[in-house]
């Protein structure tokens, strides 16, 4: 069945959305699902060159028809979800809302502050995972998006029957999963630093309703220096300074990344080869795409990939067992390796 997942190969900020939306325009696709909750924030750029970065809704449908689906396995921010339809303009019929999606209420942001987790291990504190919590524990007070009446014109009791008719029509279904391999709580290597959810390929499948094979294209981003979000969030192999990224880079001195969801600036790192081969070892991807190849070499976003840009591709290709299937060098850059490769040798 034609269902891409994509998924972050690191710790997050990958470039997702960029790549969910390069996927969806590309393959026609009939919807693009977004599971788990408001922690991260994903951006693509609009047919009318603007960047958006939306943390409920997907990304990868700014630049398609493609229909938005929150399927079961969301959690969803009330506000930000109204404030996103609002600046999208998102009619009842381009997007759908499962029924048993769960509602983080102002009660699970403020359980997170009461814990202190953006202090004591860089969360986001966006109330996923307190919300998380209320639905295991099967209380009766836990909100569904059923329940609000905001959102009535927009449920859907069943999303994943109504992504199953679409496959059933062979009509392409892309699933934007959130954050990083890295991240998992159950495969990250770094607990207590870690996301309240899986974040393999399998477990955004399940989130939205749907079989282990109808996949035929698992799509695994990465960065070519991950990052971390700001503070105490965990170990980062290869820590580097961003002046030290600047220069190598030819940007701005004070040139800085912020996390999306919370503003606060990101720690960055050279390229760790350990945390990816894992997430091929768990993920099985079918393409790989290495983003922010500007970083290795400026002049790559202009001409292609470069020595410079080819030496890196080599090395990191030999230490995770993979070719680099895609390369993007900025936002709304993304194109196919042999493609680039054509380009540069002309």
């Amino acid at each position: 069945m034609p269902v891409t997942v994509v998924v972050g190969g690191q710790y997050g900020s990958e470039g997702k959305g960029k790549v969910s939306a390069y996927v969806a325009k590309s393959t026609g696709a009939a919807a693009v699902v977004r599971v788990g909750g408001p922690n991260s924030g994903h951006s693509a750029v609009s047919d009318q060159g603007e960047l958006i970065t939306l943390r409920q809704l997907p990304a990868g449908a700014v630049s398609s028809d493609a229909l938005m689906v929150l399927p079961a396995g969301s959690l969803i921010d009330l506000q930000i979800l109204q404030s996103e339809i609002a600046r999208l303009k998102v009619r009842p019929d381009r997007l759908r809302i499962d029924g048993n999606a769960s509602i983080i209420g102002r009660e699970h942001i403020d359980k997170e502050a009461d814990l202190a987790l953006m202090r004591s291990i860089g969360s986001t504190a966006s109330g996923t995972g307190a919300a998380l919590i209320e639905r295991l524990s099967r209380t009766s007070k836990h909100r569904l998006a059923r329940d609000v009446i905001e959102l009535q014109s927009f449920i859907e009791e069943d999303s994943a029957a109504y992504l199953r008719s679409l496959l059933d029509r062979n009509a392409r279904v892309v699933i934007e999963g959130t954050q990083g391999f890295g991240l998992s709580i159950w495969h990250s290597h770094d607990f207590p630093y870690a996301t309240s959810r899986d974040t393999t390929a399998s477990g955004f499948v399940s989130e939205a309703g749907l079989a282990p094979h109808d996949v035929d294209d698992v799509v695994l981003v990465l960065r070519t220096f991950p990052i971390r979000v700001g503070g105490n969030s965990g170990p980062l192999p290869n820590e580097i300074a961003w002046p030290e990224l600047a220069k190598e880079a030819q940007l701005a001195t004070d040139f800085v990344e912020l996390t999306s969801a919370t503003h606060r600036v990101r720690r960055v790192g050279r390229f760790d080869p350990d945390i990816v081969k894992r997430a091929i070892n768990s993920n099985r991807p079918h393409r790989v795409v290495m983003n922010h190849m500007d970083y290795i070499d400026p002049k790559g976003a202009r001409e292609g990939p470069t020595w410079r840009s080819q030496k890196f591709l080599a090395q990191v290709e030999q230490e995770i067992g993979r070719r680099i299937d895609l390369l993007g060098f900025g936002p709304a850059s993304l194109e196919p390796r042999s493609a680039a490769n054509l380009r540069h040798a002309g």
